[in-house]
């Protein structure tokens, strides 16, 4: 949702901005997909796993950081954008374990992290990846734990919630668009709770029902406290 709002701008160029791309909208118009210098997400297992595996997390130490290879990672993505647009917005799942790769590859680059509830993201996960609910949360950690530690090294970085960002679209997105150094563009897209809160619904259930009470209690004591450390509870699903 918000790389389709960020997509409005009149500054800012997305993968289906262009006619070269109109084909690319059943792959979510994830660039690592669209180039040949590194491995997608999917060779390390695919959503709700690829964190788990060291080779995806990338680094401005990488082998593949030769110049031959960031000249073809701009080679493969420029054709897909409107370079006439001050931004080029590239937004794959697999670029949490890759932003300082990406800087390197691209030194002007900025980062817009948009961190999500991991109830929400692990059950939505649960759609495309055979892993267990548990292995999914872990995933979420995983992922972000490394997001942490990497922005230190980031030049140019903002992280927002998507629970603010879908109640307070407007400001959160003026909050971006006055760190990129652009004017405030409206969106036509509208910001629901809906999504969350079916999630939310669904692991209250789970709590509740004698068959996956106890595990989601023995989930809550192992990961409560990392997840604390985002801001998040899996006890208390409101908290933010």
């Amino acid at each position: 949702m918000l790389f389709r709002m960020l997509r409005e701008h009149p500054e800012m160029s997305g993968f289906t901005n262009n006619q070269v791309a109109t084909e690319w909208l059943a792959l979510e118009d994830e660039g690592q997909f669209l180039q040949s210098v590194y491995p997608p997400g999917i060779v390390y297992g695919g959503p709700g796993s690829f964190a788990f595996s060291p080779g995806a997390h990338l680094t401005e130490d990488s082998e593949l950081l030769t110049p031959e290879n960031k000249a073809q990672l701009a080679l493969d993505w420029l054709p897909y954008w409107d370079l006439s647009k001050h931004f080029l917005l590239e937004k794959s799942p697999p670029n949490i374990l890759m932003t300082r790769f990406l800087q390197s590859a691209f030194p002007s680059t900025s980062f817009v992290a948009i961190v999500r509830h991991p109830v929400a993201v692990s059950l939505a996960t649960t759609k495309w990846s055979a892993r267990s609910l548990d292995s999914l949360i872990e995933h979420w950690l995983v992922a972000h734990e490394i997001l942490r530690k990497d922005l230190p090294h980031l030049q140019n970085a903002i992280t927002v919630k998507y629970e603010t960002l879908i109640a307070e679209p407007e400001a959160t997105l003026r909050e971006i668009y006055t760190f990129l150094g652009v004017p405030p563009h409206p969106t036509t897209f509208e910001a629901t709770t809906e999504h969350n809160q079916r999630y939310f619904a669904q692991w209250r259930d789970m709590a509740k029902n004698p068959e996956t009470s106890a595990s989601v209690q023995e989930w809550i004591a192992r990961y409560e406290g990392r997840v604390r450390a985002f801001g998040y509870s899996l006890q208390d699903l409101d908290m933010r």
